[in-house]
């Protein structure tokens, strides 16, 4: 099964629970990804990197830059089985389109 994990306000408000869950998923053969809206500016993937990107490794972390997350992992060849995000919107939906109607 793929897993995808937001970063902002999902794995980062408890990482510790995040890693234990990560660690468990890979035990049973599933594959972690983490999709983020974060545009892919170094600073932004040095924090993801240095933090859930340790325990799924960098080449499973991915940066929409506020595309819908869905199809950018489609269009990457990914499909993904399981979403868990705070703003479930934005899976099937652009950030963009959203500017200003949506609180961060």
């Amino acid at each position: 099964m793929n897993i995808s994990l937001d970063f902002d306000d999902t794995y980062t408000r408890d990482p510790e629970m995040w890693d234990l869950f990560v660690e468990l998923a890979k035990h049973r053969g599933h594959t972690v990804y983490c999709v983020t809206a974060r545009e892919p500016l170094p600073a932004f993937k040095e924090e993801v990197y240095d933090t859930i990107g340790k325990r799924i490794g960098e080449r499973n972390c991915y940066f929409t830059d506020g595309s819908a997350k869905e199809k950018f992992m489609f269009d990457k060849g990914i499909w993904i089985d399981v979403w868990i995000d705070d703003s479930p919107k934005f899976i099937n939906q652009s950030k963009k389109l959203f500017a200003g109607v949506f609180p961060n």
